[in-house]
């Protein structure tokens, strides 16, 4: 039984082999890729030198007639015989093929061994419409393909629209300069070459840039891309959907993102909660999340380019007095730490173009070519919304006249879906340093129709400015598989100098007209004044609350004060009625004491006269004075003081006398 230590080793050694094994068919295939190069290197010398000795040979023998180099024998298909990799029948096949009875656009000449000059590779203009790839490495030659193409659409009347993320595609607005060298791969693909400018027109996102500013309403760039450029997932770009319906129900205008901020805050404060009551209502948390989104946008820059006068995307669909179509280039210097950000506008240019475009079918040469650079930070981490939304797009807008070409790095970073739209395919050098290279070489050419080339080798050992191509010839039907080497641009290869494009950018017609951005009324200062007259409303309200409540009390203080001074009177009452009694009673013995003096009188009097008179004059003075002397004793002491002044009191004070 096999010892576990000694299988636990044995276990990593086995992972081990395989990755050895794809580096050494990778080192491999370096190497096959450095020899061919080096082998098509020195046949371009052997083929310069030939066609010097060709120009030396008629300049010194003027009699034999003029020799046109362009037009000389092709050294790799004398005589049927072919040293490259393609049969003399599979020339003559891409002959066929790339043939053309309408106009079209050079790509550039057949590479089969040499160059063949005889052999162009063409595509017809109006298969444009059916959309096309340039997919290559960096450094391969894609910028200057997507050149080449430019200039020549232009001077077929076509407008052109192209962002021009590294500036390397401004100098089409200045001629080319010549080179002995330019001179010598142009004579070898049968081109023609004169310095050429195309009519150009600069434009930037917002005031990032030395162009024409490009603004967008955040209405009008809409909640799916917006949520494509925010990170956002299913559930926050459906609550952002919400709150866009919203405010175009409640007339907001979103014109900003501060407007857009604005109705996030209002629909989940007290006051306007109530208003999406009936259509579920927004998560705080999820609200959160897009508010702080929305200001890690602002901070990157994204202000300067929401807001008005918004581009009316017809800008791009102009012609040049001379009639050649104008190349309007979108400059993004300041966007590569965005590049989700640029690439969903421009998505957003594509979108308008169709919802304003009418339906015009099959054109004989496009109204408008859309050149999409850095394609794959487009589709990198998009929803299925917004995957649909480009498919879509790129299916339907066919039909409006405008063709979209993608350029990236590779065919796998464009999905499927988009991939099955394109009818074109101009590719540059793939790289196979790793296994993820190898598995992604071998995806690309399992997609190309069926030839002589090993594709594998072939595209691997492509040099600077070739490329495999396929197209749709005039008939919609594929055209063989063609290693072609692309023509050169007839403009400048460098940048723009940078006072030349300002100057160009302040000479444009459209400056007056989108040069100067417009604030006007929308959701930030609609919600404003809603909220100002929901506060006033509040404190009205608050104030008339506060005087109904003084009322309230004022009348409770007056209730307190009436009932207290009615059992304060029926106090004085029951004290008055007491003191009457007191006084009724006290008058009554009053009177009784009275009457009994009055008794006492009366007898003494009549005793009096039935005595005699001498002794009853005695005792009648002295029971006189006895009856006087009575009266004032009780008159004179303290209990009659008392009774007396009850009386007067009763009488001349609050007692009522009855």
């Amino acid at each position: 039984m096999t010892d576990p230590l000694d299988q636990a080793r044995a276990e990593p050694a086995a992972a081990v082999a395989p990755a050895e094994q794809a580096k050494r068919d990778a080192e491999a295939a370096l190497a096959r890729a450095q020899q061919l190069a080096a082998e098509a290197e020195a046949a371009a010398q052997e083929a310069g030198e030939a066609e010097r000795d060709a120009q030396a040979a008629a300049t010194a023998a003027p009699d034999a007639g003029a020799v046109d180099p362009t037009a000389a024998a092709v050294p790799g298909d004398v005589g049927g015989a072919s040293s490259g990799p393609l049969s003399s029948g599979a020339v003559d096949a891409v002959r066929a093929g790339y043939a053309t009875e309408g106009p079209a656009l050079e790509i550039g000449s057949l590479v089969n061994g040499d160059a063949l000059a005889d052999v162009p590779v063409r595509i017809p203009l109006g298969m444009l419409n059916r959309h096309g790839l340039i997919a290559g490495a960096t450094g391969t030659g894609k910028t200057k393909t997507l050149q080449v193409l430019a200039e020549q659409l232009s001077a077929a009347g076509v407008p052109v629209f192209a962002a021009d993320v590294k500036g390397d595609l401004s100098g089409l607005a200045a001629p080319g300069e010549s080179s002995e060298k330019l001179l010598a791969r142009t004579r070898g693909i049968g081109q023609a070459w004169t310095p050429l400018a195309a009519p150009a027109e600069f434009f930037s996102l917002g005031d990032g840039g030395p162009g024409v500013p490009v603004r967008a309403t955040v209405s009008g760039f809409g909640p799916i891309l917006l949520s494509k450029v925010l990170g956002l997932n299913d559930t926050q770009e459906s609550s952002l959907g919400l709150v866009f319906h919203y405010a175009e129900q409640a007339g907001l205008p979103l014109l900003d993102l501060a407007d857009l901020r604005s109705v996030l805050t209002y629909l989940t404060s007290d006051d306007g909660k109530a208003e999406l009551a009936e259509l579920g209502g927004l998560s705080k948390a999820t609200v959160g999340v897009v508010l702080r989104e929305l200001i890690t946008f602002a901070d990157q820059g994204a202000d300067a380019f929401f807001g008005e006068p918004e581009i009316d995307t017809a800008v791009f669909l102009r012609t040049a007095a001379d009639g050649r179509g104008i190349v309007s280039l979108l400059e993004l210097p300041g966007v590569h730490d965005r590049p989700a950000l640029f690439s969903t506008f421009l998505m957003w240019l594509l979108a308008d173009l169709y919802n304003d475009l009418p339906e015009v079918g099959d054109l004989d040469r496009p109204k408008l070519v859309f050149f999409f650079d850095e394609a794959h930070l487009l589709f990198a981490g998009a929803s299925d919304a917004f995957l649909d939304q480009v498919t879509r797009t790129v299916r339907l807008i066919r039909s409006k006249g405008v063709g979209i070409v993608f350029v990236t790095q590779t065919p796998k970073d464009v999905p499927g879906a988009v991939l099955a739209q394109l009818g074109s395919r101009i590719q540059h050098q793939l790289r196979a340093f790793t296994p993820d290279d190898a598995k992604v070489l071998r995806a690309t050419v399992s997609t190309y129709p069926t030839s002589e080339y090993d594709l594998g080798a072939v595209l691997t050992s492509l040099g600077t400015g070739e490329a495999v191509v396929t197209v749709m010839n005039e008939k919609g039907a594929p055209s063989p598989v063609a290693w072609t080497r692309v023509r050169a641009p007839q403009g400048s290869m460098s940048p723009l100098p940078a006072d030349e494009m300002a100057a160009k950018v302040a000479a444009s017609p459209l400056w007056p007209v989108y040069g100067t951005p417009v604030d006007r009324d929308s959701a930030r200062e609609m919600l404003a004044r809603k909220l100002e007259a929901a506060a006033l409303r509040r404190r009205e309200l608050d104030e008339a609350t506060a005087r109904d409540e003084a009322l309230v009390l004022q009348a409770k203080e007056a209730a307190a004060r009436e009932k207290h001074d009615a059992a304060a009177l029926k106090a004085a009452e029951k004290e008055r009625r007491a003191a009457q009694a007191e006084y009724e009673r006290q008058q009554r013995e009053f009177e009784k004491a009275e009457r009994a003096a009055a008794s006492t009188r009366a007898r003494r009097a009549g005793g009096a006269t039935r005595s005699s008179s001498g002794s009853s004059s005695g005792r009648g003075r002295a029971g006189g004075g006895g009856a006087g002397g009575v009266l004032g004793d009780v008159l004179g002491s303290s209990a009659g003081k008392t009774i007396v002044r009850e009386v007067v009191k009763g009488i001349f004070g609050t007692l009522r006398r009855r």
